[in-house]
């Protein structure tokens, strides 16, 4: 592991600075799926993961300003972007006030900012509210940022974004992470640039374009790379395999045979599943078929890894050191095409491996399979866990403070 790689994940965390006395911008990410009818939040669970680092921040003796984005308001006050219920439900869960400023940068905001005192919250407004947030825009950044005497960043579904309150605020403040993006630098960092191997990477999903660079870099540190779901029939057309009417880019036919030639000259097993359960039409009212992976006749499409494919995969998972996960076997949202991706999340939820899922769909998988709590890590960033998985240096990492 090289010396740059190391420091890449090894950031400061907010256990590592004193935080008594001091007011802290904290970044969380607020951005929760609400119902489209009711404007209610469905889904606490990105409000209960910022819990930690705000519980430890107060009974630390700091003064909290959180900030978050929430949904695309495009620069503009829209109120149904409005972070009210999100600090109603923070308010609920930390069983104590939570202040809710009604702008941004304006007189509320710095208003309440100035105000507040150790071992209390505030809520700024949906940071989106203005174009300048995006935009990065130096001025906007160190407005927020005076606020505050240290910056902590907590929103891991955002760090790829070099955003004013992901990374623009850093320029003006000492930059450290929450504990729930510590978390995600120790496992994801972990397993990409120090695994205990053998290092078993296992990608699915619909789209090969979205997983390519992905590919190109496990390619260079895992042992195994396993490929299901749509994007598998890229690499079979590429072959000459027919594959009927399943997935398939076909603008990205010489690059999955690229990746195919680099597996063989590193040496890296690259498994396809050997076999896959079609169906006439995308329906879980059709019959299952089993059929070869490169001889699915016209008129049928893949929508599942087959039994003798779930077997492989299995055994690889097996023995692995360190599990990487990222996007379904199939369409699991069918019963009748579940089984691969179900057989996948039993086997990396019953395996000795370190485990980390990249978030998205394989975070729901396990979840529905009732395996999550077998995970090792289950990533809160689908878009940032992937380009964490590409190598990229994220700018809402790369600026904070190395240990």
């Amino acid at each position: 592991m090289s010396k740059d790689n190391t420091r890449a994940y090894n950031k400061k965390s907010v256990a590592d600075i004193d935080v008594k006395g001091k007011k802290v911008l904290l970044r969380c990410d607020f951005n929760v799926p609400v119902d489209k009818e009711t404007g209610k939040i469905r889904d606490e669970g990105r409000i209960v993961a910022a819990l930690p680092t705000i519980n430890y921040l107060l009974d630390n003796g700091a003064a909290v300003i959180a900030c978050s984005h929430f949904g695309r308001p495009k620069g503009e006050f829209k109120p149904e972007f409005s972070l009210c219920d999100v600090a109603d439900c923070l308010s609920k869960h930390l069983n104590r006030p939570v202040k809710m400023s009604k702008d941004v940068i304006g007189d509320d905001a710095m208003t309440l900012s100035q105000n507040i005192k150790p071992g209390e919250i505030m809520l700024l407004e949906n940071t989106r509210f203005h174009p300048e947030e995006e935009k990065n825009d130096p001025e906007f950044a160190k407005k927020l940022a005076s606020m505050a005497d240290i910056f902590v960043s907590d929103a891991f579904g955002s760090v790829h974004r070099a955003h004013a309150s992901t990374e623009g605020v850093s320029r003006f403040l000492p930059a450290v992470s929450g504990f729930l993006l510590n978390e995600e630098l120790k496992y994801i960092g972990g397993a990409i640039s120090d695994p205990k191997r053998p290092l078993v990477a296992i990608l699915g999903g619909a789209k090969v374009s979205d997983k390519l660079a992905v590919i190109s870099n496990l390619l260079k540190i895992a042992d195994t790379v396993i490929i299901g779901g749509g994007m598998a029939y890229t690499f079979f057309k590429a072959e000459g395999g027919k594959i009927g009417n399943s997935l398939c880019e076909d603008e990205q036919l010489s690059s999955v045979l690229k990746c195919k030639a680099e597996a063989k000259e590193r040496g890296v097993k690259l498994l396809l599943p050997v076999d896959s359960v079609a169906g006439a039409e995308f329906s879980n009212d059709v019959d299952p078929v089993v059929v070869d992976s490169g001889a699915i006749e016209d008129g049928m499409m893949a929508m599942d890894i087959g039994p003798a494919a779930i077997g492989e995969f299995v055994n690889e998972i097996k023995d692995a050191g360190t599990i990487v996960w990222n996007g379904p076997m199939g369409v699991f949202e069918f019963s009748k095409f579940a089984e691969g991706t179900r057989c996948i999340a039993s086997a990396v939820a019953n395996s000795n491996a370190i485990s980390v899922i990249g978030g998205g769909d394989s975070a729901a998988a396990v979840r529905k399979f009732g395996v999550a709590d077998k995970i090792t890590h289950i990533s809160t960033g689908g878009g940032a866990s992937l380009e964490f998985m590409e190598g990229k240096a994220l700018p809402g990492i790369v600026c904070l403070l190395d240990a």
